[in-house]
């Protein structure tokens, strides 16, 4: 039997990155590694390249060659993939039996979860088209568009990697300016078509831009060729989320439609008399109020007597 050695930090900046791949309540922004195997076309190599463009700055390059076969051995990928902390990865190879070969899959727990193999069969590059490109780590659109992504087991599994893969980190608030590009996803004839485009806000005569969409690359037709898929035991352990990263349900407060908060307050029945008013000269009791006030308390406090007493005195 083999005992996992523990790993203490000698340096503060050894401890720090330690710390950093522990688990965490709100997981960070998934990292990809790009692998290619021991034989690649030049059709793979530069789509590689061009989705690592696309993954920046949320990724690794393995420049060198690895003989690798995903579906037969998953073991040197989940090393590549616990010494880089990436819970994605994209392997390119190419054969004459399954030519320009793309492997897009994701871990979980540092173990494979799910894995298609996607054929390349129509590819063109980024720089084959002219016009402007997105800056680098913007945040995409993503559009997904067919039956197929609704109704079919592989292809609702295949959306979702395409999210986990592209969705870049989370953000509670995207100004106007900063939306520039759009990733679209289509299933059509048992291939998915994937297409990148440039948002161009060209002025309209009014507050709201007009939107156009410039095709910038890459441009992809992928058909699947071979799937690994989680079971479903599985798929939900990986969507399992702590309490305490779920928000906590507050009483009597609900939200309308429109975004407004409503609560409900629960108080006590207030005594209008003692309440403060505005300061006014005109609002001042005169002394002859004054007296009487006096005599109606005097009167509560010992009774019809003390009150004639009162009243005589006054006068």
């Amino acid at each position: 039997m083999v005992l996992q050695r523990v790993v203490k930090p000698k340096t503060q900046k050894g401890k720090r990155f330690l710390e950093g791949r522990e688990p965490k309540i709100t997981e960070n922004t998934k990292n990809a590694i790009f692998v290619k195997g021991g034989n690649t076309s030049m059709t793979v190599t530069q789509a590689m390249k061009e989705l690592y463009l696309l993954k920046k700055p949320n990724a690794v390059s393995y420049k060198r060659k690895n003989i690798l076969r995903p579906f037969e051995d998953e073991t040197p990928l989940e090393f590549f993939a616990k010494k880089s902390d990436a819970a994605l990865f994209a392997f390119g190879c190419h054969s004459k039996k399954r030519p320009d070969n793309l492997i897009l899959g994701r871990m979980f727990d540092f173990h494979i979860l799910d894995m298609f193999e996607l054929g390349i069969e129509n590819f063109k590059s980024m720089y084959e088209l002219q016009g402007a490109k997105c800056n680098m780590g913007s945040k995409p659109c993503l559009l997904f568009a067919g039956e197929a992504f609704d109704q079919d087991l592989e292809h609702k599994r295949l959306k979702n990697l395409f999210i986990d893969f592209f969705r870049g980190p989370v953000v509670s608030q995207v100004r106007l300016a900063g939306l520039e590009h759009v990733i679209q996803v289509t299933a059509l004839d048992g291939k998915v078509q994937l297409r990148n485009y440039k948002i161009l806000m060209k002025k309209s005569g009014s507050n709201t831009p007009r939107v156009e969409l410039e095709d910038m690359g890459p441009s992809f037709d992928f058909v699947i060729r071979r799937t690994k898929l989680a079971s479903d035991d599985l798929y939900k352990r990986s969507l399992r989320q702590p309490k305490t990263a779920k928000p906590r349900k507050i009483k009597n407060i609900s939200h309308n439609p429109f975004g407004s908060k409503l609560g409900r307050i629960h108080m006590d029945k207030q005594d209008l008399g003692k309440l403060q008013t505005r300061k006014m000269k005109g609002l001042k009791k005169s002394k002859s109020s004054k007296s009487l006030d006096s005599v109606s308390k005097v009167k509560e406090s010992n009774g019809p007597s003390s009150a004639k007493r009162a009243k005589k005195s006054v006068d």
